[in-house]
């Protein structure tokens, strides 16, 4: 089954929304527009309702995941909610001793460099994420026909974090072992593409009407590296989705020279960093693929006629599209004024009126 059809298991609430059609490379009414970390730092709403309570656990309590997800959607009107999580909760989830810490981000206590290191990564259950089921149900009676975006992060990604123990500038630990023991490197990416798939299939089960696989440290390869080491595990995560029939979005950063191997990955919808125009990425991609993207976060913080300005130039690159999700080229940054955001929403809506 692919995202084009009408899966039975699919809301139909959702079905028809301008975002899903856009995943679908269908006509819509207008570009549908939600934004990666709308949910969370930038707003006061959620720092008021995170103030005391780590990040972790936040991400743990179905009712204050339901109140982060909702508020870009309350605030700003976009067209689809991003769950709120991280992209290592599973593998909290299936007991690897890590911390998100303010200002460094995720450190792993114990990384894992050989190949008896691979027993502490077991198998992800439903119940060791009940939460996430919990809260994708509260959430879906919640948004009605807007849809819900469910996310993990990709093995090469996730296996970045494990490896180096926190977040790397170089990757040194993680190619040195890509490089010098391909085996286990390839062991290492399919067990947490296991983990990945198990992760999304809660979500989807749940209620989620896409899923975005998220491989933020991906563009630190080459393409014959992504291709041999990376690209069969990102694989197999979207072929263990497939039969939901529900759009599967693959981004990463800085990744303008893997944006064709990430489409043959399996997505349906490519995203697209701010660093390559959108119809150059509709080459570098080929046809069949929606994209998504693209606008600069750091343009927020101009003047509104320098945002109107450059989105315009998003919106004339995507012109010739099959299908064009608008969002920012990577995640809301921390101090962006909310207001930029609501009213980029409110002239993406009114310049892309069908």
């Amino acid at each position: 089954m692919s995202a084009n059809d009408r899966p039975s298991g699919q809301p139909t609430k959702t079905y028809d929304s301008a975002f899903l059609k856009a995943c679908r490379r269908e006509p819509v009414p207008h570009t549908p527009v939600w934004f990666m970390r709308q949910a969370g730092r930038s707003l006061p709403e959620y720092l008021k309702v995170r103030e005391g309570v780590p990040m972790l656990d936040s991400c743990m309590r179905p009712e204050l995941v339901t109140e982060i997800t909702l508020q870009p959607v309350r605030r700003h009107k976009v067209d689809a909610a991003i769950y709120f999580s991280d992209i290592v909760v599973p593998l909290k989830a299936i007991g690897v001793d890590l911390d998100i810490k303010p200002g460094v981000g995720p450190v792993v206590a114990e990384p894992i460099r050989t190949r008896a290191d691979l027993d502490r990564l077991r198998d992800l259950t439903p119940e060791d994420v009940w939460y996430v089921t919990e809260a994708i149900g509260l959430l879906t009676g919640e948004l009605g026909a807007t849809p819900l975006i469910g996310f993990a992060g990709a093995p090469f990604t996730l296996a970045s974090y494990l490896v180096e123990g926190g977040p790397s500038r170089n990757h040194e630990h993680t190619k040195a072992l890509m490089y010098g023991d391909p085996q286990l490197w390839a062991d290492l990416l399919d067990r947490l593409a296991e983990i990945t798939s198990a992760f999304l299939k809660v979500q989807i089960e749940a209620g989620a009407s896409a899923v975005q696989l998220f491989d933020s440290w991906v563009g630190a390869l080459a393409p014959a590296d992504y291709r041999r080491s990376v690209m069969p595990a990102s694989a197999k995560v979207f072929d263990a989705v497939a039969s939901y029939g529900v759009p599967r979005i693959h981004f990463g950063v800085g990744t303008g020279e893997l944006l064709g191997l990430m489409g043959e990955a399996g997505a349906d919808v490519v995203g697209v960093d701010w660093r390559v125009p959108l119809d150059e990425a509709a080459r570098r991609v080929g046809p069949g693929k929606a994209l998504q993207g693209n606008l600069d976060p750091a343009v927020l913080f101009s003047s509104r006629k320098a945002v109107e300005t450059k989105t315009d130039e998003v919106l004339a690159a995507a012109r010739g599209l099959e299908g064009h999700v608008f969002n920012l080229g990577h995640g809301v940054l921390p101090t962006t004024d909310p207001d930029a955001l609501t009213g980029l929403v409110e002239y993406v809506h009114e310049r892309t009126a069908r």
